[in-house]
């Protein structure tokens, strides 16, 4: 499972020229997800995104995590961040997990990151066309891979 994780002063994400949902000051993470993953990769990047301490204290140190903060958080399932470019110049998604399995697992890591926040994840749609839109604070920008986490 691939995570890219922003710092935003806020994001949003429009579907068919509507605005489905957005946030303010937070964290913005594009997930996706492979056919190997597995509900401990989940939880292991879900903990890891929400605690952490990519945002400024008094003093503007990064030392703060987004529940620190009391931020928001915005959800993206994206099947791109699977892709593989090693051969050519298309890239093959042949590691991207199918429906039934992406799918629950981005659900779930929804829910979660929740619990963890305590406060609701605001989600896209799995698997619809999406504009997504962000005010990038810093640049901050984070990509974890659960399995490079050893």
């Amino acid at each position: 499972m691939r995570l890219v994780i922003q710092r935003v002063s806020s994001a949003s994400v429009e579907i068919g020229g509507e605005l489905f949902s957005s946030i303010g000051r937070g964290l913005m993470i594009l997930v996706g997800v492979e056919k190997e993953d597995t509900d401990g990769d989940m939880k292991w990047l879900a903990a890891k995104a929400t605690s952490m301490r990519i945002f400024p204290d008094e003093e503007g140190v990064m030392n703060r995590s987004v529940v620190d903060i009391g931020g928001e958080v915005l959800a993206v399932s994206q099947f791109t961040l699977t892709a593989s470019t090693r051969k050519g110049n298309r890239p093959s998604y042949i590691r991207a997990a199918g429906h039934e399995l992406a799918v629950p697992l981005y659900e779930s890591f929804c829910s979660y990151l929740s619990s963890l926040i305590g406060k609701e994840v605001k989600r896209g749609v799995f698997g619809a066309d999406m504009q997504v839109s962000l005010v990038n604070d810093g640049p901050v920008t984070i990509v974890i891979d659960s399995r490079l986490r050893e």
